[in-house]
């Protein structure tokens, strides 16, 4: 039995994006299309749950992402006033 596994992971710290291998009847053909997820885990101090969040994207999302984080980064690290 084949379970659903990513075909790759990569993980920073607490970080992990991973490629997952999808399967789909067109036309009464079977494609194969990869999407990536990432997730973010953490606990709570309180807490010995952990916790998670995923989002699900596809490969024409990732351009879009980089850009945002880029301008998030700049903004939070680069513009800051602020001593964190």
């Amino acid at each position: 039995m084949e379970g659903n596994k990513p075909v790759k992971k990569f993980k920073s710290g607490s970080i992990e994006g991973c490629i997952w291998e999808n399967k789909k009847a067109i036309n009464g053909s079977e494609v194969i299309f990869k999407t990536a997820s990432l997730t973010r885990r953490w606990k709570k101090n309180n807490e010995d749950i952990w916790h998670s969040d995923v989002i699900n994207i596809r490969k024409s999302d990732i351009p879009k992402l980089q850009a945002v984080l880029n301008k998030l980064h700049e903004e939070l690290y680069l513009n800051s006033d602020e001593d964190e």
